[in-house]
């Protein structure tokens, strides 16, 4: 079979899978968030944390939980890195060097997972389990109980109240991602995953040499690796690893498998608002700029341009001959247009063009369809922005779901969009100042420049996938991402929790003739364009240098 035929029956099994998953799941996400039981154990642990389970929290006290939270996860895995030379499980490896273990504690925290090591030859078993997978959990749990605390913010009315975030985080991760990631770590291992405490095996090869062979516990961590739209990879060869993503089954699983929560959220959000079309004017935005950015992708990468790459008749540098470029493709499109980071395919080595998609997917914020809960909430930050661009052209004030968007949403809205790209194209402004920084690159012109703005793109994005040219173990990198990845994350979700906050104190506005329809097509093709056109206006001066120069000078 072609690659292309290859490429297209993944395609077409991976709109089945998650065509048959959106709504169960998404209705399951539903009842989660909104049930007024808990479960024993859940109240146990409440109990021990003296948590008021059925205390709700203003947007202020929120957001000083997630914060809160967040800096004891970062301050925990610190010191568990730390720390690994005298824990169990160790493999022998000595303390995470001090810059490098900020950096991956930021990292994991925000659900980045930007990779500044080699897992198998830095971390132990424990620090694996005990330290990243957890985050794997925590930090995707957390962008899902910002996105339902927003969609409560627009269902209520006169209240300031938006949830309870430790009761949101506690169901996410034992309600949501512990029993799918159960699931999918049996599936991945039956299909060849590796999952042991091993130590590495010795064998010796062909030639007579010797070579170690590491295993460890790569399914389970694999599967909410992926589930919660986390990235990174316990080998240094992430996804492309043959102990990590053995065959075209587990590739198409673990794509799946990233795009399973975000894909099906909008759905959540419909059945919490009380009105599903809502859902699917989301759903139907999301996936007119994911398929958009496929074929991009796809075409760019088939049509290589280059002697070299024509020569060779395709562009398979940097790529695993098993799956081939339709299915490299494909991963990267869904590892970039959410918040993953996990790669079966080494981004730097795509054609000029091809590795700007990829850029360009993390700069639309990531929202085609996004992190766990981060896609959602990014986008209905656009749809805010896109009522309020509609009630410019007709004179009169917008209205998104019932409430009036007027100054102070448009203020937390307008902060949101502009977090990301400040972090972005300040950090890359600083790299490309200095001669320490710039000596990282690998290449210079403007494959360079791609390679510092695809680096500061995917940290402040929290995508952590990473151009592989680029030298990020350097104390500069470690600290500049770690604090990108920081501001990247907890800013946008501070303006997210205030717009909560400010349209659940509003009172409902009445549809009116004059009422904007955002269940139509008109609506989902007016929002496609607002994150196409900010986006471009945006960032185009840094694509322009860029991906785009080196692309048309091929």
């Amino acid at each position: 079979m072609s690659d292309t035929a290859a490429g297209l029956l993944t395609v077409v099994a991976l709109v089945a899978v998650l065509g048959l998953t959106h709504v169960p799941l998404g209705d399951h996400m539903a009842r989660v968030y909104s049930a007024t039981t808990h479960w024993r154990v859940e109240r146990l642990l409440y109990r021990l944390c003296r948590i008021d389970p059925d205390a709700e929290q203003s947007w202020p006290t929120y957001a000083v939980s997630v914060l809160g939270f967040s800096l004891a996860s970062v301050l925990f895995l610190l010191g568990l890195e730390r720390l690994q030379h005298v824990l169990p499980l160790s493999l022998g490896f000595d303390p995470v060097q001090p810059q490098l273990a900020w950096n991956t504690a930021a990292s994991f925290v925000t659900n980045t997972n930007w990779q500044n090591y080699s897992g198998e030859s830095t971390l132990g078993h424990l620090v694996q389990m005990s330290g990243l997978a957890v985050q794997n959990f925590a930090s995707a749990a957390v962008g899902m109980a910002v996105a339902v605390a927003l969609v409560r913010g627009f269902a209520r009315s006169r209240t300031n109240r938006v949830g309870n975030f430790w009761v949101d985080l506690v169901r996410g991760c034992f309600r949501i991602l512990l029993p799918l990631s159960i699931v999918a770590a049996v599936l991945l291992i039956a299909a060849g995953v590796v999952q042991n405490l091993s130590d590495p095996h010795t064998v010796t090869t062909i030639s007579g040499a010797t070579q170690h062979l590491p295993g460890g516990p790569v399914a389970s961590q694999e599967a909410i690796k992926e589930l919660g739209t986390n990235g990174g990879g316990f080998y240094n060869a992430n996804s492309s690893h043959p102990f990590e993503n053995p065959n075209p089954f587990t590739n198409l699983l673990e794509i799946a498998l990233l795009l399973l929560v975000p894909f099906a959220l909008p759905r959540t959000f419909g059945r919490l608002l009380g009105d599903k079309r809502q859902g699917w004017a989301i759903l139907a935005a999301m996936a007119v700029i994911f398929a958009a950015s496929l074929t991009m992708l796809t075409v760019f990468e088939a049509h290589h341009s280059g002697a070299a790459l024509q020569a060779a008749g395709a562009s398979m540098e940097g790529k695993e001959v098993r799956f081939g470029v339709p299915s490299s493709a494909l991963f990267a499109n869904a590892t970039t247009l959410t918040s993953t980071g996990a790669v079966n395919s080494m981004h730097d080595s795509f054609t000029p063009l091809g590795g700007g998609v990829t850029i360009l997917n993390m700069m639309y914020g990531e929202i085609a369809p996004g992190g766990t809960g981060s896609g959602l909430y990014g986008m209905l930050v656009l749809a805010v922005v896109t009522v309020f661009v509609a009630g410019l052209m007709v004179g009169r004030t917008p209205e998104y779901l019932g409430k009036k968007i007027q100054a102070r949403e448009v203020k937390f809205a307008a902060l949101y969009l502009l977090t990301t790209p400040s972090v972005v194209l300040i950090g890359t402004g600083v790299a490309m100042s200095f001669p320490s920084p710039r000596a990282s690159m690998l290449n210079a012109g403007p494959h360079g420049l791609s390679e510092v703005l695809y680096a500061f793109t995917s940290a402040g994005n929290n995508n952590g996938s990473a151009f592989a040219g680029l030298t990020g173990a350097t104390t500069f990198y470690d600290l500049a991402l770690g604090l990108a990845m920081l501001f990247g994350r907890f800013l946008p979700i501070l303006f997210v929790l205030g717009l909560a906050g400010s349209v659940a104190a509003q009172r409902p506005v009445p549809a009116t003739d004059g009422t904007l329809p955002t269940h139509r097509p008109l609506f989902v093709a007016m929002l496609v364009g607002v994150v196409v056109i900010v986006v471009a206006l945006t960032y185009f001066p840094a694509l322009a240098l860029g991906p785009l120069a080196e692309g048309v000078t091929r």
